[in-house]
């Protein structure tokens, strides 16, 4: 075994899934003390390559060295025991044990656990890396922003020397997100290499060391990072052509009111304002867990209402969910695309056909020639891959995922839409087209935006509201670049909307 081998060698890796080559001959290096950035478009094969590594996947030829010496991952437990960790894009966690259960699945803790040693040294792990969690507290009761960071936890706790991020930072804050940069930098110091895949090409370009780059499940690209002189020269290696992720959004007179909110309270929210227009996007971003969760299910009739405090297209909330169309009505697009968007066994038609069949219903028969039709158009306009109906929904990458999410839910015409993190985990040309999609949309539709980018708030939103603690703390219009610039300071709760709001401030509250 050479001192100079790398961490981690992959070498010709190809895997198939069906017709549909997710990796073609792929070679890649993991050095010690060093950050890879691996990048692609949706689909690209990255996630497919990272659970090879993993040991949740075969390849289907190819060798993966270790340090010079081959190894077989044929299992998950062989890859732990290789010292291979990872965060997945969708996370693996078990959502009816607690939080300190999952971090110590799988781990040997003797025969008799000690429940108080174990939440401590979970809690300290946790404050040791800026993260709050209780550790007693259910998985199923977090918010995915929570369960990211117990995924992050495990890895930590098992100390891995290749540790893989998929996507780590998609639901954390900024302050967050420079916290983990900070442990992967300590970690690299000491030795240990790491994958980061990310569509954020700012903290590529802020925390990579080297850089690959896969197209079609082909490396076709690798550089040292210090190289890439911009985001915009590293999106068009990644895509191909030039990509700017900016959109013209021009003002629209807002119009009838879709949306009315008065007072809501109970689980966690308190005494809740919102008024929505059509023609209008409203931009809701804070931590998660600040009470965004319990506003967006309420509004689409996953949580009732305590009294009857919310319209719906002007009807009152339990007449809407009574009588309301499946189409020129309400779609939702929610941050769950895989537990709560999709079923993963169903195929992409019957996925298609979740929120659609009415459309395509004659008497008793269901017409499925026809929404196939219907379908076909679709995926192959919003480039979903791979461009087969027949597929199911676990075989997609997470962002093709999202696009079939999204096709689905524009394709019945709302006229209200509440959309959660609609361009996580897409890459930065997909996230450019779904941009265009929502204000193109917010011509016949008004839009819930619930989003923790900040910058996708600001580039979209007619007015943001700043949630902390169930409260909306503040609403107001996108262009007040004084109270934009306080944003920070209200998602963190340490400045709140005054007492004596100005009339203007008031009318927008309402």
């Amino acid at each position: 075994m050479s001192s100079n081998a790398p961490l981690i060698r992959l070498d010709t890796i190809c895997k198939s899934f069906g017709k549909v080559h997710a990796n073609r001959n792929v070679t890649l290096e993991i050095e010690e003390g060093k950050i890879l950035a691996l990048l692609g478009e949706n689909g690209a094969g990255k996630s497919t390559l990272m659970s090879i590594l993993a040991g949740q996947l075969q390849p289907d030829s190819g060798k993966i060295f270790h340090q010079g010496q081959e190894v077989i991952l044929n299992s998950t437990e062989k890859a732990i025991s290789t010292g291979i960790g990872m965060v997945y894009q969708h996370f693996k966690l078990v959502n009816a044990l607690s939080v300190v259960e999952n971090v110590f699945l799988g781990r040997k803790v003797g025969f008799f656990l000690n429940w108080k040693k174990m939440c401590q040294e979970v809690l300290d792990l946790a404050q040791q890396y800026g993260m709050k969690v209780d550790p007693s507290a259910r998985i199923h009761d977090l918010s995915m922003g929570e369960r990211q960071q117990v995924e992050i936890l495990k890895l930590l706790h098992r100390q891995s020397n290749i540790l893989i991020f998929d996507e780590p930072t998609a639901v954390l804050t900024p302050r967050e997100a420079e916290n983990l940069f900070a442990t992967m930098k300590q970690m690299t110091q000491r030795g240990k290499g790491i994958v980061f895949i990310s569509h954020k090409l700012e903290e590529v370009m802020a925390i990579a060391d080297n850089i690959a780059i896969l197209r079609r499940g082909e490396i076709v690209d690798s550089v040292a990072a210090k190289e890439v002189e911009s985001t915009a020269e590293l999106a068009e290696r990644m895509v191909g052509r030039e990509v700017l992720l900016e959109v013209d959004r021009v003002p629209m007179e807002p119009r009838q009111i879709v949306l009315k909110v008065e007072n809501l309270q109970g689980g966690g929210l308190k005494g809740v304002d919102v008024e929505l227009r059509k023609g209008e996007i409203l931009g809701l971003v804070g931590v998660a867990g600040n009470g965004q969760k319990q506003l967006v299910e309420t509004v689409c009739g996953l949580r009732k209402p305590s009294r009857d405090c919310v319209r719906i297209l002007g009807m009152e909330w339990g007449k809407f969910f009574r009588s309301a169309d499946w189409d020129k009505a309400l779609s939702y697009i929610p941050e769950d695309r895989q537990g709560l968007a999709t079923c993963q066994g169903l195929d992409l038609l019957d996925n298609f056909l979740l929120t659609t069949r009415n459309g395509f219903v004659r008497g008793p028969w269901l017409l499925r020639e026809e929404a196939r039709k219907k379908a076909e158009y679709l995926i192959e306009e919003f480039d979903i891959r791979p461009l087969d109906l027949s597929a199911l929904a676990w075989q997609l990458s997470g962002g093709n995922l999202q696009k079939m999410v999204l096709a689905r839910e524009f394709y019945r015409k709302p006229r209200l839409i509440v959309a959660e993190q609609p361009t996580q985990g897409l890459d930065i040309s997909a996230a450019e087209d779904v941009w265009n999609l929502l204000l193109k949309a917010r011509e016949e539709a008004g839009i819930l935006l619930v989003t923790g980018d900040l910058s996708e708030a600001l580039a979209l939103s007619d007015r943001i509201g700043v949630m902390f603690e169930g409260k909306l703390v503040d609403c107001f219009y996108s262009d007040d670049q004084q109270k934009v610039s306080e944003i920070p300071q209200m998602m963190a709760g340490l400045k709140e909307a005054t007492d004596q709001l100005s009339t203007n401030q008031q009318e927008l509250l309402r």
